[in-house]
């Protein structure tokens, strides 16, 4: 669970950058920036998108505390008090891209943030930082925008204030694209037809969701080393998304697969690890509960994992990790 509420804290401060040559090519201004805009200043050669709307999960109660525990820290209530930014009011959006080898080291990403901000704030209070713990913040000007990092690791992510309403950072190769892109001297995600076609299998009006395109030795290679994945290796993509509705969590997760047989041979290997799954429902009733809500169909394309989870359902579980965590720390 403590990971789990970390990574939505990393999600809420991974950003990314500026403006495009898609369908829409308005300025995102925070709180009226459509995920056309947000995507749109992602670059070309991306193999994934994600789209996360922080504004609405910060309405969902559960979604709301578990960042809201996830942020507690002092150093972080310290940034959001000297910046007076506020999680549930400022914060709106975040687009992720990702390229590179997926799955190994050289994976880049980047993401921009659509919210609410003062920069000269936040660089203040940077620079403060640094000088506090000694470390030195690097500048770099890339074609008038100005790149900054921490002088620590070489593939340390670099930051860049796009304007008033959006913050990138990523990796220096794909900043920098974002903002070609930016300069209409990259072209942006929309003109990646593999990639929207993708899109076009998920739910785009959904709190969470992406796509992401798989290369064909990289399935090869995970399914030579271990036998049990061998049904893999056919898998081109997934898409998926994350909602609520009528206090029900909404998932649905496709596995693009270009074989029908082993499509079959995937799902009815995923309903066994189910039925594994479930055997747990004996000492903790409300994980069997929410393995049991998991439904899984192949398809001659693709195959299809959902699932609709009542939002008490998850409450609980929550409530029982965080009672069992305070009683694993009451006994140190």
């Amino acid at each position: 669970m403590k990971k789990f509420c970390s990574f939505m804290v990393i999600l809420l401060f991974t950003f990314l950058l500026v403006v495009s040559c898609g369908p829409k090519t308005k300025a995102p201004k925070a709180g009226s920036a459509s995920p056309d805009d947000l995507i749109g200043m992602l670059p070309v050669d991306s193999q994934g998108v994600f789209y996360i709307d922080l504004h609405k999960a910060m309405t969902i109660e559960t979604a709301s505390k578990a960042i809201e525990d996830a942020s507690k820290k002092e150093d972080f209530q310290k940034f959001l008090a000297a910046t007076g930014i506020d999680l549930k009011e400022d914060v709106y959006a975040v687009a992720i891209a990702v390229a590179g080898k997926m799955g190994e080291k050289d994976t880049k990403g980047v993401g921009v943030i659509n919210l609410k901000y003062n920069k000269e704030q936040i660089l203040t209070i940077v620079k403060a930082k640094g000088q506090e713990e000694g470390k030195a913040l690097v500048e770099q000007d890339y074609n008038g925008f100005m790149m900054y990092k921490w002088e620590e690791k070489e593939d340390d992510p670099f930051f860049v204030f796009y304007d008033n309403s959006n913050i990138i950072i990523g990796n220096d190769a794909q900043v920098k694209a974002c903002i070609d892109v930016a300069q209409k001297k990259k072209d942006n995600a929309f003109k990646n037809a593999e990639l929207v076609s993708l899109l076009k299998k998920t739910n785009k009006d959904a709190i969470f969701w992406g796509a992401i395109l798989f290369p064909p030795e990289m399935m090869d290679k995970a399914a030579s080393e271990n036998p049990m994945m061998s049904n893999i290796k056919d898998v081109r993509a997934l898409a998926l998304f994350f909602d609520y509705k009528n206090a029900d969590l909404l998932a649905e997760i496709k596995v693009i697969s270009t074989d029908a047989t082993k499509n079959k041979q995937m799902a009815d290997f995923l309903t066994g690890i189910k039925g594994l799954g479930g055997m747990v429902a004996t000492e903790k009733p409300e994980i069997g509960e929410l393995i049991n809500k998991i439904e899984i169909a192949a398809g001659d394309d693709l195959v299809k994992i959902s699932a609709v989870i009542p939002e008490e359902l998850i409450n609980t579980i929550i409530e029982k990790e965080k009672a069992k965590e305070a009683k694993e720390e009451n006994k140190q």
